[in-house]
């Protein structure tokens, strides 16, 4: 028994390309730190994703640099207005250490 489509029938099916999302898999592990850090969040706090958002931005980054994924705009991946961790650092207020 056959579970195919009829030989009569001939329909043309339309190939398309992979949603957004999908892309190539991290055989070698090049982003592998950055995705353990964001799993890590991910379970600290019940799979909630908002407290994660910086770690998925350092991970998707990875991905871009290393060529795993196309290159695109953060606020196309929902991540416009995540800071990152070195601009954050820049943008912190600075102790006074000079002697009053």
């Amino acid at each position: 028994m056959s579970f195919g489509r009829p030989p009569s029938i001939n329909v043309g099916f339309k190939t398309s390309p992979p949603d957004r999302g999908s892309f190539p898999l991290d055989h070698d592990g090049e982003c592998k730190t950055q995705m353990m850090q964001y799993m890590d969040c991910l379970r600290k706090n019940s799979s909630t994703s908002s407290p994660c958002r910086i770690m998925s931005k350092e991970y998707l980054d990875c991905r871009m640099r290393k060529g795993l994924m196309e290159r695109d705009e953060w606020k196309n991946l929902g991540l416009g207005n995540v800071i990152d961790n070195a601009a954050a650092s820049e943008n912190a207020p600075r102790e006074n250490t000079r002697p009053s």
